[in-house]
């Protein structure tokens, strides 16, 4: 019997499941966009149950798109926008606050402080970051500080946080597995890229309870399995879930760049380098960091990566925004159409620069 692959593709703008066959061909897939939301200036969050509902419905679009025997699916995977965070209560799974975005800059004065303490080296040696507002470390903290309650809520064991791929492994399993993969917890400025473990010392820094967190595990294993009674996905229970890797890291190893050396460009609501360095960390001498890029079968392959955090989203500005054009296709007709731009240039810093400035404060 013909087998399949259930990918689930949750990023910052939409959530996408597509079907592969045994010959990685795409079967069927759905997708459905979600919203933004914008409390003030460089502020961006997303409603947890949001993002949930819309994978859960292209899953099971896909699904019935494909008219195959659910069965014959033989596992779920997980890409993710990376350094969302979101904190949920561990027995009714009700998020405390709207996930807070990894394009987000609230948490800039509490990175102004975590330097001003010395802490700036020990990150980086640590965790193969900078100390910056993208990272998740510091969204976890400003939640917990900031929304009434949630602190003791979280020191008395009752919540659990994480990055997108822990909220939907969590809510497939129904909330048997909190885990996390290393690609993903490598990007929340808690975890040792050295000892692929939480780091005490990093977590005690930022206020964060340990037991918050989810368990790391590899980037391909079994994680746990879909629970019965997942409306709309009723006849996919007991298919186990079986692979996770932030975007960028599983668009280095859908890339195919295994070889140490090879780097991938993604165009998508920003534009990210990334480049296989082999399984030591390099550290960079030019403003780039150091992640996980995946671990398959106990051997851990490392990445660096430059970060701008605004392109795709800065086309979605001048649409939805500015109102310049309709549709973004527009653009390329319109730029076609004149020389050039008169002198006029944007940098579109809406949510700070990355990669090599690291300037939260910077705007459009």
């Amino acid at each position: 019997m013909e087998t399949y692959i259930a990918a689930l593709d949750q990023g910052t703008t939409t959530s996408r499941a597509i079907l592969f066959n045994s010959r990685g061909e795409i079967v069927s897939k759905a997708q459905y966009p979600f919203r933004q939301i914008f409390p003030q200036p460089g502020w961006v969050e997303h409603d947890p149950m949001e993002i949930w509902a819309t994978t859960s419905r292209a899953l099971a679009e896909a699904v019935d798109a494909a008219h195959i025997d659910p069965k014959a699916i033989a596992g779920v995977g997980i890409t993710n926008q990376r350094e969302t965070a979101i904190l949920w209560d561990r027995r009714t799974g009700q998020p405390v606050y709207n996930a807070i975005v990894w394009q987000c800059r609230r948490t800039a004065e509490i990175c102004d402080r975590l330097k001003a303490d010395g802490l700036g080296e020990t990150v980086t040696e640590k965790t193969g970051l900078l100390i910056d507002a993208y990272f998740s470390g510091t969204k976890l903290k400003w939640i917990m500080d900031n929304i009434p309650g949630v602190r003791q809520r979280a020191e008395r064991g009752e919540l659990c946080a994480g990055t997108v791929d822990s909220w939907l492994i969590w809510n497939l399993t129904g909330g048997k597995a909190h885990v996390t993969d290393y690609s993903n917890a490598s990007r929340t400025m808690l975890f040792n890229i050295h000892t692929l473990q939480w780091d005490p010392a990093l977590c005690a820094a930022l206020d964060i309870p340990m037991d918050l967190l989810p368990e790391p595990k590899s980037n391909s294993e079994v994680y746990g399995h879909l629970a019965s009674g997942l409306p709309g996905l009723e006849d996919l229970a007991g298919i186990p879930v079986c692979g996770s890797a932030g975007d960028q890291q599983s668009a280095l190893f859908g890339q195919a760049c295994f070889t140490p050396g090879q780097a991938k460009n993604t165009y998508g609501t920003g534009c990210f380098t990334l480049m296989n360095v082999g399984g030591t960390p390099v550290r960079s001498r030019s403003g780039l960091v150091t992640s996980v890029g995946w671990q398959v079968a106990g051997k851990t392959v490392y990445a660096l990566e430059g970060s701008v955090f605004n392109a795709g989203s800065t086309i979605q500005w001048l649409r939805d925004e500015l109102g310049l054009i309709q549709s973004a296709p527009e653009c390329d007709r319109l730029a076609e159409s004149v020389p050039d731009s008169g002198g006029v240039v944007v940098v579109p810093a809406f949510t700070g620069l990355g990669a090599p400035y690291w300037d939260m404060y910077a705007r459009g």
